[in-house]
């Protein structure tokens, strides 16, 4: 009995440091996210101004569709943090439920991203005309990148938690989804006023 308990212990230590393990890996992702991101920020600020006779910011963005998008993604930010509240309780239709509208939601922001792309380059302001829409396209095209990734790993999250519910890895990619998901929410927020607000100013 007591070896037993030994071994249960044991185990338990060594899932606590993998798990410790796991946690400080995805906060060093965070930050080389952070570093990737604000190069880009930093791009954007050099070449905004440098439209080469082409349109500005305020000729081409459509700040109702912009705004509309924003608060998709923030909508969705505030569903996986019910989402993952949920979880704690072991409420799991609640937490499907709450994943789903996130799915759901971040699925509507890509789409209308995508849709602003689509009509900037059909009026022929791709990334080549000019360094402000190449700086552009870099900046919001790789959020709209890893919200895309983000929309996979939710997937694959929902059916792992419909097939295995609240396990001890489950949960901790959960809380490790929240905080990617927060994060990109965050950096939209930036992109949405430096990029888009003051833009058309």
């Amino acid at each position: 009995m007591i070896d037993t308990s030994a071994q249960e212990l044991l185990l338990a230590e060594e899932q606590a440091r993998a798990d410790d393990k796991s946690i400080f890996g995805f906060w060093a992702y965070i930050m080389t996210d952070c570093v990737l991101f604000a190069s880009l920020f930093a791009v954007y600020a050099v070449l905004h101004t440098n439209t080469f006779g082409g349109p500005g910011g305020k000729q081409i963005f459509n700040l109702p569709l912009v705004l509309t998008e924003t608060m998709a993604l923030l909508t969705s930010s505030f569903t996986t943090g019910l989402a993952l509240l949920a979880s704690r309780r072991r409420q799991k239709s609640q937490v499907l439920l709450l994943l789903i509208i996130t799915f759901i939601l971040g699925i509507l922001f890509l789409s209308i991203e995508l849709t602003e792309f689509r009509h900037l380059v059909h009026e022929g302001n791709s990334w080549r005309r000019s360094g402000f829409l190449s700086s552009f396209f870099a900046l919001v095209g790789t959020h709209g990148i890893h919200i895309t990734s983000g929309l996979i790993w939710l997937a694959v999250l929902i059916s792992q938690i419909i097939t295995s519910g609240f396990s001890r890895g489950v949960m901790r990619r959960l809380a490790m989804f929240s905080l990617f998901w927060h994060f990109l929410d965050i950096v939209w927020i930036f992109i949405f006023t430096i990029v888009y607000l003051l833009g058309v100013a």
